[in-house]
């Protein structure tokens, strides 16, 4: 078996302005939807992985096997450790399912209460360091899975709109991925359409 040491890993990096997605949360919530903006996150990541199967796969036996579910791994961290509950189907559940199911899942791996197989069948993980002041990190691929997208704090930083300077709130994405899978250019499409996706909040 394929230690994560072992495999030959590329990053690519981009930083998102998610003002539509705090929008967007604060229009669910007035209407008694409170949502947290990594539930967002995983739901535009699972969609766009629908679009890009190619990352949404395992390598088994130096072969790309690609995988029909989304099944979101979510990195939580412990006082001992890290655990990576799964989010399983995850592009099937509406956005207030998958938030209770990050919710079941993150306070589950804390208290030690989830089942072994709560942390079986992962097919693409995300590791969210937004609660800290990192801008840049690149996670461990968690194999056999061939790609993990890192996510750090949203910040808010001077971008340039209608030939003006404003201040938005930008967020560092971080993919992670196995050369052997995937090539450089199709993970930075993958980058970049998720990118687009919570620029725009379609969700």
């Amino acid at each position: 078996m394929t230690q994560g040491w072992q495999i030959p890993r590329v990053a690519h990096s981009v930083d998102v302005d998610v003002s539509q997605c705090e929008a967007l949360r604060r229009t669910l919530a007035a209407s008694g939807s409170k949502l947290s903006l990594t539930a967002l996150l995983l739901r535009a990541v699972a969609l766009t992985l629908r679009e890009h199967p190619h990352l949404n796969a395992l390598m088994r036996d130096k072969a790309v096997e690609l995988v029909p579910d989304i099944n979101l791994g979510v990195a939580v961290s412990l006082d001992d450790g890290l655990m990576v509950p799964v989010i399983r189907n995850a592009d099937t559940l509406p956005l207030a399912e998958l938030s209770a199911e990050l919710r079941r899942l993150a306070e589950g791996a804390r208290a030690g209460t989830l089942s072994a197989g709560s942390y079986q069948r992962g097919t693409f993980t995300v590791s969210n360091l937004g609660m800290t002041a990192i801008d840049r990190f690149s996670p461990i691929i968690n194999p056999p899975q061939v790609a993990i997208l890192g996510v750090t704090r949203v910040a808010e930083r001077a971008v340039v709109r209608d030939g003006a300077i404003v201040a938005a709130p930008m967020m560092g994405l971080h993919l992670v991925f196995d050369h052997r899978a995937v090539d450089g250019y199709p993970a930075a499409v993958f980058l970049g359409d998720l990118a687009r996706r919570i620029e725009t909040a379609a969700l």
